[in-house]
């Protein structure tokens, strides 16, 4: 849980910019927010306006081009790759938007691969995993494929793996 009086996410003046070819896109330009702790916010706008991105940015997935990002009182700005991927790993957990999901893993696997990475151990992943997906009305469909779920399972399947961690914070794309 983040520190009392400490911003769950805080970006300063946080511009990205992609090289595409030759020319240059820049996604956000001097973004400044505070996200307070124990609140839910609703990042909107027209497609291309850089949401994805910010949500990337917020949850340590990309880098910003500049500016600062702070998550739960830790500076990710100048973090190296490995220290990134042990804070997502303790701290988020994330609801993409194309669900990600391995197709050969059946829905409570999906659900374990969090887990299981940050080296639960399989017996836990797999309760804890079954738990989540009952919590979502999918306690009928453990061990079905991706393939074999609807749009709406895959979203709940990804919504258990998100939890499976119980992240400090969740980031929805």
């Amino acid at each position: 849980m983040a520190a009392r009086g400490v911003d769950s996410i805080e970006l300063a003046d946080v511009t990205r910019v992609y090289a595409v070819g030759a020319a240059k896109v820049e996604a956000l330009r001097g973004v400044t927010l505070r996200l307070a702790a124990g609140t839910a916010t609703a990042v909107v706008g027209p497609s291309g306006s850089g949401k994805s991105t910010l949500l990337h940015i917020c949850g340590a997935l990309d880098r910003a081009t500049s500016g600062t990002v702070r998550v739960l009182g830790t500076e990710l700005t100048r973090a190296d790759d490995r220290t990134l991927t042990r804070f997502r790993r303790h701290h988020l957990g994330f609801i993409f938007q194309f669900f990600h999901l391995l197709p050969t893993l059946t829905a409570v696997e999906n659900v374990m691969v969090p887990a299981r990475l940050a080296r639960v151990g399989r017996k836990e992943a797999r309760q804890r995993a079954g738990e989540l997906l009952a919590g979502v009305g999918l306690a009928h469909r453990l061990r079905h494929r991706p393939t074999e779920l609807s749009g709406g399972d895959c979203q709940r399947v990804a919504i258990a793996r998100s939890l499976v961690l119980d992240p400090e914070i969740i980031l929805a794309d």
